[in-house]
């Protein structure tokens, strides 16, 4: 799920795979938009106490203390704290992939939701401050390959009508 380390974002987790239209997505994004807001705010801050943390640790070792520290009660109950907001992420990261959007970068709230044009599949775009869907992107191309909307065909663009069982 999330990682606090920069190489590894995402979800282990398999959800049955949904494409989405632009009108699909942005339908969904007043509630990808608060919990966004949630991962990058704990995101931050949990990078931010991993490091002071780290940074404490290695203060420690400096001084050559083996031994337990006056303050090795407080540096565990740290440790703990991170460690529970850890699984917080995770439980947003969960939230998003039951919404079918895909979380790419915690630190900037970037989310994709798969789409289909023609056979392929390709990535509907959208990052924290955006206001609606506004960009796509091939899958190997990622956030550097996003290109506008409407370069899309219609049908990618809008929800489809459904067929009326009834007829005239």
């Amino acid at each position: 799920m999330i990682s606090t380390d920069d190489d590894e974002t995402g979800s282990n987790q398999e959800l049955p795979r949904r494409f989405f239209t632009v009108d699909e997505a942005n339908l969904r994004l007043p509630l990808v938009r608060v919990i966004v807001a949630d991962i990058v705010a704990l995101f931050t801050d949990v990078q931010d106490r991993r490091q002071r943390l780290a940074d404490l640790l290695q203060r420690d070792a400096n001084r050559g203390q083996r031994t337990q520290s006056v303050y090795t009660d407080e540096l565990e109950q740290m440790q703990a704290d991170i460690d529970t907001d850890i699984e917080r992420l995770n439980g947003f990261a969960r939230e998003l992939a039951e919404l079918g959007a895909e979380l790419k970068d915690p630190m900037i709230g970037l989310i994709d939701f798969p789409a289909r044009v023609d056979d392929r599949e390709v990535c509907l775009c959208w990052q924290q401050g955006e206001s609606d869907i506004a960009f796509w992107h091939e899958t190997d191309t990622g956030f550097a390959g996003r290109r506008p909307v409407d370069d899309l065909p219609a049908k990618v663009k809008h929800k489809q009508k459904e067929a009326s069982i009834l007829a005239p």
